[in-house]
């Protein structure tokens, strides 16, 4: 047997299933598998899923304490890349009216990209990024050079 690790889900602890799923559909993700209803709910991410799953269930799965929840910076964002300034501008405008909050404006970065980032209903940091050296690819996947 050949293990080959990857990334193929990302699930998010939420506090209200309604209304995060009412979120990431306003976003524009496309939902899968609705008969799950409010249990679980699947969404088309591009060459991946994103879950979403009752936060306190989540951490009773991980056998990980669901209080305190935190309130500071997690150490994860969630990332989508665009092909330059004006995609970013115009997807954080996209997320802002589907009730995302911004946490810092669309700006240059010291690298030579362009970003800005957003959180969704329960916190979860997404930044919404243009960086030099990664394409993206017409299907939305990232390309790497070597």
């Amino acid at each position: 047997m050949n293990i080959s690790p990857r990334l193929t889900v990302v699930t998010l602890g939420v506090s209200d299933m309604a209304r995060s799923i009412a979120f990431y559909e306003r976003l524009g993700l496309r939902r899968k598998m609705k008969a799950t209803g409010e249990a679980v709910a699947f969404f088309e991410a591009g060459a991946m899923t994103l879950a979403l799953f009752p936060w306190d269930q989540l951490a009773a799965d991980a056998q990980l304490k669901d209080l305190p929840r935190p309130m500071a910076f997690r150490g994860s964002t969630l990332a989508w890349n665009c092909v330059s300034p004006e995609e970013v501008k115009a997807s954080l405008a996209h997320a802002l009216a589907a009730g995302a909050r911004e946490l810092k404006s669309p700006q240059v970065t010291d690298y030579g990209g362009f970003c800005c980032y957003f959180a969704d209903p329960d916190g979860h940091v997404w930044e919404i990024v243009t960086a030099p050296g990664i394409e993206v690819l017409a299907d939305g996947r990232v390309g790497l050079p070597e």
